[in-house]
């Protein structure tokens, strides 16, 4: 049985996070470990309203701030056991109590889908997409990712981006292994290509070869243009919602000096889940 983990802030947990672990772990018939990430420095409350307390006894107001904590992350870990439950799902629970990048880097090693939400800060802030934490957890993590947007909206197609190299073949040869009941669904290759170049797929024979033997129904489509922009105007036009499949999708060296990766701009500009397997080897 496959292993997916799910990623959870017990003092601000998210639905949509549950909602899509629950429905990949269905189709992939997994088991569910939810890692509730209880990190030390990681409190519903700061110095500021340490600050402002003006009661006597200090030590006991920590308590009670912190008593309120616990309650919070034992009630979401209850909604968590509560959900796999009614849905029939195989789950665990772990509570992850230090560093909590460092814990979830741990975890993924032994995972074979780690599931996200894109606003994760693991603080009480809220940041721009790609979070802090999130832009650290993907330079590091040791399994594939799926990072889901902040609502849960059911997914009816793919989209596998796809650029000729190795990372992109190996992120449409994982998510093939980990979701057989997932190929039906109507499915794209999407590449994209500058402007003087033949619209034809790179590797075209064996691409088309490979995508055949795992979706078969699988349509090609080649884009001109800058990918950053052709392919996020290009998803935002279509009227169904898609699960993206990438790895890195690359570009001239020169060109990655100063921009982004394509993770980082569908992250900014869509509200999509990404599944995102780069090869480390």
């Amino acid at each position: 049985m496959k292993k997916f983990i799910a990623a959870f802030d017990g003092l601000d947990f998210s639905e949509s996070t549950l909602q899509y672990a629950i429905h990949l772990t269905q189709k992939a018939n997994a088991h569910l470990v939810g890692v509730f990430l209880e990190d030390f420095t990681r409190r519903s409350y700061g110095m500021n309203e340490l600050a402002h307390y003006s009661g006597e006894d200090m030590d006991s107001y920590v308590h009670e701030m912190d008593e309120k904590d616990k309650h919070v992350r034992d009630e979401s870990i209850d909604r968590f056991k509560k959900a796999c439950s009614a849905a029939g799902i195989s789950h665990t629970i772990h509570r992850d109590r230090n560093v909590a990048l460092q814990e979830l880097l741990h975890e993924s090693i032994y995972a074979d889908l780690l599931i996200i939400g894109s606003a994760e800060t693991l603080t009480r802030y809220e940041e721009g997409l790609p979070t802090r934490f999130l832009r650290d957890l993907l330079n590091d993590v040791q399994c594939p990712v799926v990072v889901v947007p902040a609502t849960y909206q059911a997914f009816d197609s793919l989209i596998l981006l796809y650029d000729g190299e190795p990372s992109s073949v190996h992120a449409v040869r994982t998510f093939s292994y980990l979701f057989e009941d997932l190929k039906s669904l109507p499915t794209e290759i999407v590449s994209v290509k500058e402007q003087r170049e033949a619209a034809v797929l790179p590797d075209a024979r064996l691409i088309r070869e490979y995508v055949r033997g795992h979706f078969p129904a699988a349509d090609a489509v080649i884009l001109k243009g800058d990918p950053d922009d052709v392919i996020i105007g290009y998803l935002q036009r279509k009227k169904n919602s898609s699960l993206v499949v990438l790895g890195a999708y690359q570009r001239s060296r020169f060109s990655r000096l100063f921009k982004p990766s394509m993770a980082d701009h569908l992250l900014q500009h869509l509200k999509l889940p990404l599944f995102i397997a780069h090869n480390k080897s």
